[in-house]
């Protein structure tokens, strides 16, 4: 069986930081033998979440289609002020239309995290409250999640990232997270 794992994040600058990391995250799922999808960007540019709004956007269908069929999931956000941005917290709030579904919101689902930031404070406040989240959605987070500063590590297009201890980190993420679907299944 091949293991669904979706990665959410980044900002909306095409090919962020976050966006980059976010990526090689993925990489380490793939690698170990993962179906992965990307929403990340302009994919994550929907209207502010509400719960009495029953006609979605494509993009929000989209979303939460891909999260229902998910056996596991990798979070990336930028530090915006200490926390996670808005856009990726706005796709956090659409989990709640999972809440009827047979596995409720993340429930039962491996999931990494991952926070970037110019600043370990940032970075650490954003890592800690991605975690939190996915509790609260029923989530496991891995055992390793990444605060990353961007202040010292740089991700560049190629793919790669000017520390390779970061890009192990990154993609040991991705990996326990389809170990853990795969112990799950």
């Amino acid at each position: 069986m091949t293991v669904n794992v979706v990665g959410i994040g980044g900002s909306l600058r095409a090919d962020s930081q976050s966006e980059r990391a976010l990526r090689i995250a993925l990489d380490g799922a793939a690698q170990a033998g993962a179906k992965t999808t990307l929403v990340s960007g302009a994919d994550l540019v929907l209207p502010f979440y509400d719960p009495g709004e029953t006609d979605r956007s494509p993009l929000a269908i989209r979303l939460v289609d891909e999260l229902r069929v998910a056996d596991g999931v990798v979070l990336v956000s930028p530090g915006y002020h200490g926390t996670v941005s808005g856009l990726v917290k706005n796709a956090l709030d659409y989990i709640e239309d999972l809440r009827g579904d047979v596995r409720p919101y993340l429930d039962g689902r491996a999931v990494g995290c991952v926070a970037t930031a110019r600043g370990w404070q940032a970075a650490v406040t954003t890592l800690t409250s991605l975690r939190s989240m996915v509790h609260a959605l029923r989530g496991w987070p891995t055992p390793l999640g990444a605060a990353v500063n961007s202040a010292q590590v740089e991700f560049g297009t190629d793919g790669g990232c000017t520390d390779a201890k970061v890009t192990t980190t990154l993609r040991t993420i991705g990996l326990q997270v389809v170990e853990f679907a795969t112990a799950r299944v």
